[in-house]
């Protein structure tokens, strides 16, 4: 915009907002508090709007034409560097010509300065019809203040604005927590997301403001202080509130100086840079931006709370709900009664049971046993006393309370999460106070460590009503309480220098101690935590149907008992790191190897390749699509591996063993189709292993090239050198099943590679929508090599920082070594790959060799690197 065209008050004011600007950020820079700060910026928007204002008055008396009111976060003084501001002027006839004249020079003149405003110009008889109208509108206009103007036509919008918010208080408390619970679910419904809204997630700033919305819809008064007076707000939940707004806002006003513009999510590369600034020392098990995130999370987790109870104390109940309560409840305990929705304490017993451990895991159970939420005068009464500090003594009923409470599913999460926000928890499992907050700070886990680990439990309970084998095998569980308590305490080892797991085995040998638990069940519970990734591990990484790996799975996990509590703890772990992570995919990877493990611990299945393999071969002799007595295809079924001869594969293998009958050795065939239960892409491709070297690394390039993501590979070698290779991807182009088209394109594709074949390197497209890398620590890439697991193959463990075209870099490197890759799993956590395949040397032998694999060492390392400028 060129100034020549702006009134010299206009000018004046961008100049008086921009130093404006610098002053209140150099008060910020220099330690004001940030509620300073705010009100600093408050300060410089009024004058701003009141000097624009007079200059838009065509005379003095015009001034009492209008009202200037903000409201919002501009009314409560609550301003951030670069956030709008909102502006309603009242006035008695908004059609008055003269009127309108001024409002449209002074809207003009302000967008001019650089103000970013929302204004509205209103009767006060018209703000209120609005504000009962739209929740929205009341929430912003409980925040009102006058600025200029005429006074009496603020002073009738009050009047009148007090007798709506009187006249609908219930409503408006029910519409307003109705419309933040809905806000809170679109950025995340909860408080422990690793890139939270300063403004809008769980605990944010929102919260806060919320409690002086409900506060003046339900008492008439916002500031907290005059709520505590009423006895809306508790002392220590005042104090938190004050001091996590005064941390919020400090975050926000840096976020908004150092970006110029309105920026409220706290992305990981904001994280590392606040860290740094604020000075968050180095630590040997904790990196600063953990600490300032963990700081970051107990502010909004007390936010949480402060507002969720003071919630529970504004809302009335009808009149009815409470006199079926009344008249339906009955004493079920010494001092406690049950009603059709709600269980609570007697009138005797109330100041009692916040003091007593006992009777608050008492009524935990009963809740979960009877599926019943806790009356919330009880509710109240307990959190009041359990805040405060006390020793909680592990008495013998609190114990047997406690291991109640976790044998029960309905209401577990729930339950065991309100114990944590009262901090009984960490009382009966210390471990939990040291994992409060604790950030993990990668790209793979979305939630803090006691946050997944309460997932976790709830994850669990939630299979039980699952038609599924793993719904079924929750269902039969004879001692479930194990299982949550080893989900509950999976991965409080982390935090420590030493591996998690071995730190979480010794503490649940504590825990076990601690909660009296039999000898047998203890050491059930230390081995489910020392080895609750072995099964998630043992199918993303080896080769489930090789009898050697699941012998000496079998063998680790010892019992049947054991394998169906690990197999459930699998499943609800990876559930519970972020959503989608427990893919239809990785559910039927474990529940394969559930079985197939399960098979080697009983008994029922024998899973050496004798008898099984020629047990399952038996049928398949009788069924190829052509004569049965044909040499090939008796050649090519004994030569079938165990992993094509399951029930539900060795049909569509018999389909493609038909197809590869009448292919000529200089020809390749390829197909694809998706599979809706595990939502997928399988791509078939076959040909002589002599048709061109180096077939699985074309393979992968063409795959990566058309945008997929590679979940798993197979390579399979059969009889008179024929290659079956099986790839499942995920095609992110399409949103279930990709159309033939798709197929038949990336089909051709991948047919051309193998009978035109180029030595070019791949190139990749960038693909839009991927996120930009931020500058986070990640773990150096890891290189490993097994010799002991598979009797035919090496096995080659690649850990690596993802990017585009990495697999494919991999696999070329693994042809130019002269390594035969049989099979491929291709694990890929976000931003994190654990890659394994089995391999190899040219003569089809082990790789043994220690120079060579040395050699073959360093070279994966330096292709693992991420490339410089120059080689992007």
């Amino acid at each position: 915009m060129s100034l020549a065209n702006l009134r010299p008050a206009v000018i004046q004011a961008r100049d008086l907002l921009k130093q404006g600007r610098s002053q209140v950020y150099h008060q910020h820079r220099g330690g004001t508090p940030s509620i300073a700060v705010s009100h600093a910026l408050a300060d410089l928007f009024d004058q701003i709007v009141l000097q624009l204002f007079h200059q838009a008055l065509e005379s003095e008396q015009d001034a009492t034409q209008l009202a200037l009111v903000p409201h919002g976060g501009y009314g409560r003084r609550d301003v951030a560097p670069f956030s709008d501001a909102d502006l309603m002027l009242l006035c008695a006839n908004p059609a008055d010509r003269r009127v309108e004249r001024q409002v449209e020079r002074l809207m003009r003149d302000l967008c001019d300065s650089g103000l970013v405003l929302g204004h509205s110009l209103r009767t006060p008889a018209e703000a209120c019809r609005l504000a009962g109208e739209d929740v929205t509108i009341f929430t912003s206009l409980a925040e009102a203040r006058w600025l200029a103007g005429n006074r009496e036509l603020y002073r009738q919008f009050q009047q009148s604005f007090g007798r709506l918010t009187r006249r609908r208080s219930r409503k408006l408390v029910e519409a307003i927590e109705a419309a933040r619970r809905e806000e809170r679910f679109r950025y995340g419904g909860t408080v422990f997301l690793l890139t939270p809204n300063l403004k809008r997630s769980y605990g944010g700033l929102r919260d806060i403001q919320m409690v002086r919305w409900v506060g003046f819809a339900r008492y008439g008064k916002r500031d907290w202080t005059d709520l505590e007076k009423r006895g809306g707000l508790e002392a220590e939940d005042r104090k938190n509130l004050e001091l996590a707004h005064q941390f919020l806002l400090g975050v926000r006003h840096e976020l908004h100086f150092e970006t110029g513009q309105a920026r409220d999510v706290l992305e990981r590369a904001e994280q590392l840079r606040l860290a740094e600034l604020y000075g968050y020392p180095e630590d040997q098990v904790l990196l600063p931006v953990e600490q300032f995130m963990r700081e970051y999370f107990r502010h909004t987790a007390n936010v949480r709370d402060a507002a969720s109870h003071f919630l529970s104390k504004c809302r009335t109940q009808k009149w009815w709900f409470q006199a079926v309560e009344m008249l339906r409840r009955r004493q079920v305990a010494p001092g406690i009664w049950m009603g059709p929705r709600t269980v609570g304490a007697t009138r005797d017993q109330l100041t009692n049971v916040g003091t007593d451990p006992g009777r608050v895991l008492q009524l935990m159970e009963l809740t979960s046993r009877f599926d019943r939420r806790i009356d919330p005068r009880t509710w109240q009464t307990i959190r009041q006393s359990m805040l405060r500090p006390q020793e909680v003594l592990l008495t013998g009923e609190v114990q047997r309370r406690f291991l109640g409470l976790l044998a029960q599913p309905r209401r577990l999460g729930d339950s065991l999460r309100r114990l944590h926000e009262l901090g009984v928890l960490e009382k009966i499992i210390p471990a939990m106070g040291h994992a409060r907050c604790l950030v993990q700070f990668n790209e793979y886990h979305k939630y803090t460590v006691d946050e997944h680990c309460l997932r976790a439990v709830a994850a669990a309970t939630e299979f039980l009503d699952q038609r599924s084998p793993l719904g079924e095998v929750y269902r039969n569980l004879a001692n479930r309480r194990t299982l949550h308590l080893a989900l509950l305490l999976h991965d409080l080892g982390k935090g420590f220098v030493e591996d998690h797991s071995e730190v979480g085995a010794r503490l649940a040998s504590d825990v076990g101690e601690r909660l009296s638990l039999p000898s047998e069940e203890r050491e059930t519970l230390r081995s489910l935590v020392q080895q609750h990734l072995l099964l998630s591990h043992v199918a993303q990484r080896r080769d489930i149907h090789d009898p050697a790996v699941i012998l000496e799975l079998a063998r680790q996990v010892g019992s049947p008992e054991g394998l169906q509590m690990l197999y459930v703890l699998s499943c609800a772990d990876l559930a519970a790191v972020g959503p989608e992570v427990l893919t239809p995919w990785k559910q039927e990877l474990l529940t394969q190897l559930y079985y197939n493990t399960l098979g080697a611990l009983t008994g029922d299945v024998l899973v050496g390749p004798g008898e099984q393999g020629e047990t399952r071969r038996r049928p398949l002799y009788r069924q190829p699509p052509s004569d049965p007595s044909d040499p090939w295809w008796q050649r090519q079924i004994a030569a079938l591996p165990p992993s094509l001869l399951g029930e539900t594969r060795a049909p569509r293998v018999l389909e493609e063993l038909a197809t590869l009958r009448s292919l000529g050795r200089q020809d390749a065939m390829a197909s694809g189709r998706y599979d809706p239960e595990t939502r997928t892409v399988q791509y078939t491709i076959g040909a002589y292993e002599d048709l061109t070297p180096g077939i699985f690394h074309r393979l992968t390039g063409v795959l990566t090239s058309q945008r997929m993501e590679i979940l798993s590979a197979e390579i399979h070698t059969l009889a008179d050198g024929l290659v079956l290779d099986h790839f499942y991807v995920h095609d992110p182009d399409h949103t279930g099943s990709p159309p033939e088209s798709r197929f038949r394109a990336v089909s051709r594709q991948l047919v051309d590679s193998l009978k035109h074949p180029s030595e070019e390197p791949q190139k990749f497209p960038r693909l839009w929508g991927r996120s930009p890398r931020v500058d986070v620590p990640n773990p150096p890439p890891k290189v490993r090599f097994d010799n002991n697991t598979s009797e035919r193959f090496t096995i080659l463990d690649v850990f690596a920082t993802d990017r585009l075209g990495l697999l494919y870099a991999i696999t070329r490197l693994l042809y130019a070594a002269g390594m035969s890759v049989h099979r491929a799993k291709i694990g890929t956590h976000l931003d994190q790959v654990v890659d394994v395949f089995y391999m190899t040397d040219g003569a089809g032998n082990k790789v043994r060799d220690p120079q060579c694999l040395e050699s073959l060492q360093e070279e994966l390392l330096r292709c693992l690197l991420p490339p410089t400028e120059s080689e992007k």
